[in-house]
């Protein structure tokens, strides 16, 4: 069964909202979504490296593990962008008003 556009983009926006509130589970599906292409978003490791950086941050092995695993496939710059982006995104969110 095939996603309409408007449909992926609900889905990105309701992982993002959630995300934003400190779901775990959100920041990890965004990861999967990222690193796979799911629901018809393009590949972007970067992207999917923030996320599973995140969520890894909460202790999500599941994670830590996908972040291992596409970390491989980028490089070095790749994967500092990644964790700037990261850093970033957690200094403006409930995650980060939460960690101070």
């Amino acid at each position: 069964m095939a996603i309409s556009q408007k449909s992926a983009e609900f889905l990105l926006n309701s992982r993002l909202a959630d995300a934003a509130r400190g779901s775990v589970e959100a920041l990890y599906d965004l990861g999967v979504t990222y690193s796979t292409g799911r629901g018809g978003i393009a590949v972007d490791l970067i992207e999917a490296h923030k996320w599973f950086n995140l969520a890894a941050l909460s202790g999500d092995t599941r994670s830590q593990a996908c972040r291992a695993e596409i970390s491989i496939e980028m490089t070095a710059r790749e994967i500092a962008e990644a964790q700037r982006q990261a850093r970033s995104w957690l200094s403006g969110t409930v995650l980060g008003r939460n960690a101070a």
